[in-house]
């Protein structure tokens, strides 16, 4: 007899393969507060990141493991489920890499212009080569702020060292092997003052919650890029717009937002000196595959009352 497994959205069916034949699965929203399928819930596979509170939590009594598609997990009160004894599992350490070629072709493309010399070439306008128009900023040899100097914004210095660019980074404290890296420590408010990129590459917590606001933006170089893969929440997407409007900096590339997506008619969403994406971090077929398969081994592992491979509590 299978299990059955709670999903916030439906899964593609690359993942569904990596279950169990006789595994049943119920979807968030098809469950009414009250409805009597909460009981039978063993496991909740968290895909689309939703909030997941203790007042979810106690829907369901029985309930063992809530296993998390991706890296962060602020969505989830942590606290609510190590009170309740429910391990939380997450999926570090395989989207590095990937996260980093991200931040590094957000980077890019807002750095040279692309997105908007993309349309422009589509267009009916461009009728001739024109080297007056469209310049960029140079990437090789400029100075890159890296914000989370943990395993992703490693990852990021390494690329970083492949174009010759200088290094600064800010963390909690300073990273003993950053050496490795050629990356130096400085304050924050340095890292603004010198970054001709500063990029985001920390998780979401009570001290990162509104980092890039009005006075970090305003410390910032007329001409950096500010470039945010680490999560919405972050940035002070207000600030951020004022800034990009009145040339406080020069550019922004952004993977998450909040809310996100952000609503149709959000004043970001206008801008020519903004370059956005949906969410595409880890999203390369390998990455995602493996992240996958340590979702559901987080799951089977919670299900069985074994320790789980990768957990966050």
């Amino acid at each position: 007899m299978g299990s059955c497994i709670l999903l916030d959205v439906p899964l593609p069916p690359a993942v569904l393969d990596l279950f169990e034949p006789g595994d049943e699965f119920h979807l968030l929203d098809d469950l009414e507060k009250k409805d009597e399928r909460w009981r039978l819930i063993d496991a909740y596979l968290t895909y689309g990141h939703p909030p997941t509170d203790g007042e979810i939590m106690d829907r369901m009594p029985n309930l063992r493991v809530i296993s998390n598609f991706g890296v962060g997990v602020d969505h989830i009160d942590t606290e609510a489920a190590r009170a309740r004894g429910i391990p939380v599992g997450n999926t570090p350490n395989l989207l590095d890499g990937a996260t980093a070629d991200m931040t590094f072709t957000l980077l890019m493309a807002a750095a040279r212009r692309v997105v908007v010399g993309d349309r422009f070439a589509r267009s009916p306008e461009f009728t001739h080569y024109d080297p007056s128009i469209l310049h960029g900023y140079e990437v090789h040899g400029s100075t890159i702020g890296i914000i989370g100097m943990g395993s992703i914004g490693k990852q990021v210095a390494k690329r970083a060292n492949g174009f010759d660019m200088e290094i600064v980074y800010h963390n909690r404290k300073p990273a003993p092997d950053d050496h490795l890296y050629q990356a130096r420590y400085v304050s924050l408010a340095a890292l603004f003052e010198v970054s001709d990129f500063v990029t985001l590459n920390c998780p979401l917590t009570d001290e990162t919650r509104g980092l890039i606001d009005e006075a970090a933006l305003k410390r910032m170089k007329k001409t950096a890029i500010l470039i945010n893969l680490a999560r919405g929440g972050v940035v002070d997407h207000d600030a951020l717009c004022d800034a990009l409007r009145n040339g406080r900096i020069a550019a922004a590339a952004l993977d998450v937002t909040e809310p996100e997506p952000l609503p149709r008619d959000h004043p970001l969403l206008t801008l020519d000196n903004l370059v956005i994406a949906p969410h595409l971090g880890s999203a390369t077929t390998r990455t995602r595959h493996a992240m996958a398969r340590l979702t559901v081994d987080n799951l089977r592992a919670g299900l069985a009352g074994r320790s789980l491979p990768s957990r966050v509590v």
